[in-house]
């Protein structure tokens, strides 16, 4: 069952102006240290972290909350399979969020993907529940 959709699209030029502007403070409060060593050996820094800043939205959107509530940008964060398909990860207040909305019974699955077109990074994230199976008799 789908638990919760989240979507955003986010200006790469406005992420850019932000880096430049604000630097490593920016940086350490929106994203973590894997998704800052992602970004900084990619051709497209900016392009980088404004996937990851759409996908950090459009999670807070699936959990239900937005970016409020306690809801820390850390607490989501994104990184990729050896596939290069990209995942994503929920600690804190946001794991928190997410076991609340988890059924009993069910495993939350978090789907995210990520596309951008200049000056545009999009990211969809869906919250699926799946039942646990039983163990056998």
């Amino acid at each position: 069952m789908i638990l919760g959709i989240g979507t955003d699209l986010a200006n790469i030029e406005r992420i850019a102006r932000t880096l430049e502007r604000f630097g490593d403070r920016f940086r350490n409060r929106v994203f973590t240290p894997v998704e800052q060593a992602k970004a900084e050996r990619r051709a497209d820094v900016a392009g980088t972290y404004a996937k990851r800043w759409a996908a950090k939205e459009a999670c807070s959107k699936a959990l239900g909350t937005g970016l409020r509530m306690g809801i820390a940008w850390r607490d989501m964060a994104v990184s990729n399979l050896e596939t290069g398909q990209p995942v994503m990860q929920v600690t804190g207040w946001a794991a928190a969020r997410l076991a609340e909305m988890t059924p009993p019974g069910h495993a939350a699955i978090i789907h995210v993907t990520l596309t951008d077109d200049h000056p545009w990074a999009q990211a969809f994230v869906v919250i699926e529940a799946h039942p646990i199976a039983a163990p056998p008799a």
